[in-house]
């Protein structure tokens, strides 16, 4: 009898995760129990899209500050769960509710994301001066998702060099 056949292992992919730091910043998501904390509140289907079918645990994740004085790459963390229904879709009481998202069909996903390290600002200015990051998709024009996909080459460039 021989074994099934395996799926071949499935490379790491990268991902821009944004945050409103007042709601959850890196130091937030570092002090939580086992630096891990729910993604709460995507409300755009692409980027819930991003996350159904395209993050897996492990990926790499550069959290990223958002509607704050200084918008910018401020830590590292991957994707620490699959997806599951994001209950603040069943809360009234919630800024994310949606009252036409049903228990048993929810239109909303969540995923746990781990913080691995604080990381010093990577501010947009830092991003726009690195001519390998010209075709990142948080830098382009009218760019309003909360969770991107990054390149491969433009993780390199961070990690590597912006961060180094």
């Amino acid at each position: 009898m021989t074994a099934p056949p395996t799926a071949p292992a499935r490379s790491l992919r990268y991902w821009l995760m944004k945050s409103e730091p007042d709601e959850c910043s890196i130091d937030d998501a570092l002090a939580a129990p086992h630096a891990t904390v729910p993604w709460t509140g995507v409300r755009n289907y692409q980027a819930r899209n991003f996350m159904r079918d395209g993050m897996q645990v492990g990926d790499g994740v550069l959290f990223y500050h958002s509607s704050c004085p200084e918008p910018g790459i401020a830590g590292i963390a991957r994707v620490a769960s699959g997806t599951r229904p994001d209950p603040t879709q069943f809360d009234p009481a919630s800024p994310y509710y949606d009252p036409k998202s049903l228990a048993d069909k929810p239109r909303w996903l969540l995923l746990d994301v781990q913080a691995l390290r604080k990381t010093r600002l990577v501010s947009l200015a830092d991003l726009r001066g690195a001519p390998v990051l010209a075709g990142m998709r948080v830098l382009q024009k009218g760019s309003r998702l909360s969770i991107t996909p990054v390149e491969p080459e433009e993780w390199r460039e961070i990690t590597e060099r912006l961060l180094a």
